[in-house]
């Protein structure tokens, strides 16, 4: 139940689908089928990746499920200083790409290794956000490989006290977003190399990642499993429980769209790093001639004194 659609070497696989065991929304009708909207983004972009999401929200106005995996890269959250969150040596010598998303929350490190996945949602509830619900498909799935996956927190997946999973959510008029992560083969030593910074150089009200200790899923399969292959497996078990589905293809002018949102945003310093909470910086350098001390005042980006 899905088709690509090829745009300028770009293709990408959506389903279009409606779940009453998660949601409780309206339905529209396709073929005869009532469906809400979900699919697998086949594009390993970051920066692309990111305005999709915000594409989505603001866009389409189905709901949606996306599956996606972005080539390395560092999300860092809507709030956060972005230099105070990265080793920007480590990051610039690696050349992974650093992306603000729309939600806020923690900075987190995707690479190959990594599934990501993004449901939109439409509701009168004020209160739109509800983590453990947008998970609990994650988990199930995760059970149903006999691993005792488990909620825990307030927007954490975790395998025997380690976090395999982060989540945030964006509220944009009467429609939420909710993302996270599902590291299932990461490269761990890039995911805390990357994200290693000095604390003591910034001072800031900026929200701060709280570092956990992290795990794979592939590390506790009882069977060797591929995560094509797991991939498949949440899409299926999402399908199976969401009746109506059908297919779903971007237009050209959709995509259009998501490369300027892309363009205009995602891929500027503006958005990346001049979006940062003021922030002061400092830094020693010990010399022969005795220790130069460093003093900075940052606001939106650019140093005042």
């Amino acid at each position: 139940m899905s088709t690509e659609l090829h745009v300028s070497n770009v293709t990408i696989e959506i389903i279009f689908t409606s779940n009453d065991k998660i949601f409780t929304n309206k339905m529209i009708y396709c073929d005869q089928n009532p469906a809400n909207a979900l699919y697998i983004s086949r594009i390993n972009r970051p920066y692309f990746n990111i305005a999709t999401d915000e594409y989505i929200l603001k866009h389409i106005e189905e709901d949606c499920f996306m599956l996606w995996r972005n080539d390395n890269a560092i999300i860092v959250g809507k709030y956060q200083n972005t230099l105070a969150e990265i080793n920007y040596d480590y990051v610039k010598a690696n050349n992974i790409a650093v992306v603000r998303r729309i939600s806020g929350g923690g900075a987190v490190y995707h690479d190959l290794g990594n599934l990501n996945f993004s449901f939109t949602h439409s509701g009168k509830d004020k209160n739109l956000t509800d983590f453990q619900k947008f998970t609990q498909p994650i988990i199930d799935v995760i059970r149903s490989l006999d691993i005792d996956a488990r909620f825990e927190g307030k927007n954490d997946l975790m395998i025997d006290g380690r976090k395999f999973s982060g989540n945030a959510a964006h509220v944009y008029k009467n429609k939420i977003l909710h993302h996270g992560t599902i590291l299932y083969s990461s490269e761990m030593r890039n995911v805390s190399e990357a994200l290693r910074i000095n604390p003591v150089k910034y001072q800031d009200k900026a929200v701060k990642s709280v570092p956990k200790r992290v795990t794979n899923i592939s590390a506790h399969l009882k069977e060797p499993l591929s995560l094509e292959d797991f991939t498949k497996k949440l899409m299926d078990y999402v399908i199976a429980t969401t009746p109506g589905s059908r297919p779903y293809s971007f237009s050209e002018e959709d995509i259009r769209q998501i490369q300027k949102l892309r363009n205009e945003k995602f891929v500027t310093n503006e958005w990346n790093y001049g979006q940062s909470p003021d922030y002061s910086f400092k830094k020693s350098i010990r010399t022969p001639g005795g220790v130069v001390e460093m003093n900075l005042e940052v606001k939106h980006g650019i140093i005042e004194k």
